[in-house]
C-alpha cells in the first residue's frame, strides 16, 4: 500500500541470524497473535550476532498468552522522537468505519487510550477525514500531511481486503520528521476469505496455537458488545477492561506476576475503548454478572481507563451491583471466616458466592473512604502493579484453601 516499513528478515531458527542481511543494531520480534509483546519480553534489541542469538533463544521459549512463536522477525532499529497510534475499524453502533488516532503510541496502553481521538467516516471517504483526525491528535505542520497520507492508505487497505480492523502501533517519527510503521496488525473478517484467496492462503499457512485450540467455557450472546479475548481452563482470575489491547496486556502482566487468568474480557461500545454514557452502567453490571456466574473465578480484576466522570460512574455501578449481591450474603463475625477487609471498613463478609474484587480506575479522584464505597467488599487500588500483585496473592490463597 506504500506505507513505509523497515528492512526485515524472517528468522525460523537462531542459526538464521548468522546470515542476517540487516546491519546491526536490530530488533527481534516474537510473531504471535497477542498484543503487548514488548511488555513481556517478546521484543528485544541486539547490537551484534551473539546478543541476537541469545535474544532469539529467549523469545522462542517465551509463550505469550499460551502461544509460542514459530518464527521471529528481525528488523532494523529505528530511532524515533515521537510515536503515534493509528487504526481503522468499524463502529458497530453507527455501522460506519471509524479512524482512530492517539498522539501517544507504543507499549503503554493506558497512555494510548488517554489520548485517543476518533473520526467516523460518515459518507464516502475523502482525505478530509484523515486530516481531521490528524488535527484532533494535535499534530502540526508537515506531520499533518504525513500522518494523513498513512491514514488514507490504511483506509484503502481496510476497504480493499474487507478487514474488521487495521492498526499501526507505533507509527514512529524520526528527528527529521520521517514517519515509519514500526508495528502493525490486521484483523480479517472470516466471511471475506472467499473473496480474498491471498488472505485465505496466508491464514492456512499459519500454525495453530495453543491459544486458538482453547474452547470457551461459556458461549456469549453475539449481540453483546463485550469481547472474549482469552479463555484458560486452569485459571482462576477474571480480567475486565475497556479495550481489547488493554485486556490482553493485563492478561500478560497477571501471568508474568505468577497468576493464572481464566477469562479475559473487554467491554466497549466505542472503537476507542470508551464506554458510551447511555449504557455504561447497565453493560458493566451485565459483564460483572457473567464473571460471578463462573464459579471457577475466585478473583476479579477490573482495570478501567477513562475520565473522572467515567470512573465515578463505573465505581458506582460496581457498588450498586455488589450492594444487591451482598444483601443476600450474611455477615460473619467470626475472624476465621473473614476473607478480606474492604478499605476503610470493618464490615466482614463470608465470600461464598462472589469472587474477590480488585478494582483499579486510572486517574480516579474518588474518595474510597466514603461510606458509599468503603462499605463494599472491594479492594480499591490506585497503582496497577499493586492491583495485579493483590489479585495474584488472593487467587493463590484461595486455591490453597
Amino acid at each position: 500500500m506504500g506505507i513505509p516499513v523497515l528492512p526485515s528478515q524472517r528468522i525460523d531458527h537462531t542459526r538464521d541470524l548468522k546470515r542476517l542481511q540487516i546491519p546491526y543494531p536490530v530488533v527481534l520480534k516474537s510473531q504471535v497473535r497477542a498484543g503487548g509483546r514488548g511488555r513481556v519480553g517478546g521484543v528485544r534489541f541486539a547490537e551484534n550476532t551473539i546478543d541476537a542469538i541469545a535474544a532469539a533463544q529467549a523469545i522462542f521459549n517465551l509463550p505469550i498468552l499460551g502461544e509460542y512463536p514459530q518464527v521471529l522477525l528481525a528488523e532494523a532499529k529505528y530511532d524515533v522522537t515521537r510515536e503515534f497510534y493509528l487504526a481503522v475499524t468499524l463502529d458497530y453502533n453507527a455501522r460506519r468505519p471509524v479512524l482512530l488516532g492517539s498522539s501517544q503510541g507504543g507499549m503503554n496502553v493506558e497512555a494510548v487510550m488517554e489520548q485517543m481521538q476518533q473520526v467516523i467516516v460518515e459518507e464516502e471517504f475523502s482525505p478530509f477525514y484523515a486530516r481531521r483526525l490528524a488535527v484532533k491528535m494535535g499534530l502540526k505542520g508537515n506531520l499533518i500531511g504525513s500522518v494523513s497520507c498513512i491514514l488514507e492508505k490504511m483506509y484503502q487497505l481496510f476497504v480493499q481486503k474487507d478487514l474488521d480492523g487495521l492498526e499501526i502501533n507505533p507509527l514512529g517519527v524520526s528527528a527529521t520528521g520521517e514517519v515509519m510503521a514500526l508495528d502493525g496488525k490486521i484483523t480479517v473478517n472470516d466471511a471475506a476469505f472467499n473473496r480474498h484467496p491471498d488472505l485465505a492462503m496466508l491464514a492456512a499457512e499459519m500454525p495453530e496455537s495453543e491459544m486458538t485450540k482453547e474452547t470457551p467455557l461459556e458461549t456469549y450472546n453475539n449481540t453483546s458488545q463485550s469481547s472474549l479475548n482469552w479463555v484458560n481452563r486452569d485459571g482462576n482470575i477474571g480480567i475486565l477492561c475497556n479495550g481489547s489491547d488493554l485486556a490482553i496486556a493485563m492478561a500478560d502482566l497477571v501471568t508474568r506476576a505468577g497468576g493464572s487468568p481464566r477469562l479475559c474480557l473487554s467491554i466497549s461500545e466505542e472503537p476507542s475503548g470508551d464506554l458510551s454514557a447511555a449504557s455504561r452502567g447497565e453493560k458493566l453490571e451485565q459483564e460483572l454478572e457473567r464473571f460471578v456466574q463462573n464459579t471457577n473465578i475466585k478473583v476479579l480484576l477490573v482495570n478501567i481507563v477513562g475520565s473522572a466522570a467515567v470512573n465515578e460512574e463505573v465505581a458506582s455501578s460496581i457498588v450498586n451491583y455488589l450492594q444487591r449481591k451482598v444483601n443476600d450474603i450474611p455477615e460473619v463475625p467470626s475472624q476465621a471466616t473473614r476473607r478480606f477487609r474492604p478499605r476503610g471498613s470493618d464490615r466482614r463478609y463470608e465470600q461464598k458466592s462472589l469472587p474477590q474484587f480488585i478494582v483499579r480506575l486510572l486517574g480516579s479522584e474518588i474518595d474510597y473512604s466514603s461510606e458509599h464505597f468503603a462499605s463494599m467488599p472491594v479492594n480499591w487500588i490506585d497503582n496497577l502493579e499493586d492491583a495485579i500483585a493483590q489479585a495474584v496473592s488472593l487467587a493463590k490463597s484461595t486455591a490453597k484453601t
